[in-house]
C-alpha cells in the first residue's frame, strides 16, 4: 500500500465531494454543510471552542483520507472493475454505512428520513469521492 497516495487520493477525492456538495444547491439539490454539520451535532461547536465549523470540516477531510486508506489497504482489490468502477462501489459502500450510522447520530435518521433529495445529494458525493479515490490511487498511481 502506497499510504502517500492513498492519503492524498482521500484529500483530493473529499476536496471534489465538498465543492459538490456546495454547488448542489444550485441545481435543486439541499445544501449539505458536513462542516456545521459535524461540528454542532458532535458537539464541538460550544460556547467554550471559537473554531465552530473549521473543526467540523477538518474532521470531514480527515475522514475522507482514512477511508482512502481503508480502501488501498483492505478494499480495492476485494472489488471488481477497473480502478474507476471499485472506487465508485466503494463511495456507495461508504454512503450507505453513512446513512445507516452517521446520519442517526447527528439526528438526521436512517436514510436521512427518506429525504430523496439530500439521499440523491449524499450519494452523488460520494460516488465522487469514491470514484477519485479508486482512479487516484489505482490508475493514476500506476501510470
Amino acid at each position: 500500500m502506497n499510504v502517500t497516495r492513498a492519503a492524498a487520493a482521500g484529500l483530493i477525492g473529499t476536496g471534489v465531494m465538498t465543492a459538490l456538495l456546495l454547488v448542489e444547491p444550485s441545481v435543486g439539490l439541499p445544501k449539505i454543510a458536513i462542516g456545521q454539520i459535524l461540528s454542532t451535532s458532535l458537539g464541538f461547536a460550544s460556547a467554550h471552542l471559537t473554531v465552530g465549523p473549521a473543526l467540523g470540516w477538518l474532521i470531514h477531510f480527515l475522514v475522507g483520507m482514512v477511508l482512502a486508506l481503508i480502501y488501498a489497504a483492505a478494499v480495492q482489490h476485494r472489488l471488481p472493475g477497473t480502478a474507476l468502477v471499485r472506487g465508485a462501489l466503494y463511495g456507495v459502500l461508504v454512503f450507505v454505512v453513512a446513512q445507516l450510522v452517521f446520519m442517526p447520530l447527528v439526528g438526521a435518521g436512517v436514510f436521512s428520513n427518506g429525504d430523496l433529495e439530500f439521499i440523491a445529494g449524499s450519494l452523488l458525493g460520494h460516488l465522487v469521492y469514491g470514484g477519485l479515490v479508486g482512479w487516484i490511487y489505482g490508475e493514476v498511481g500506476t501510470a
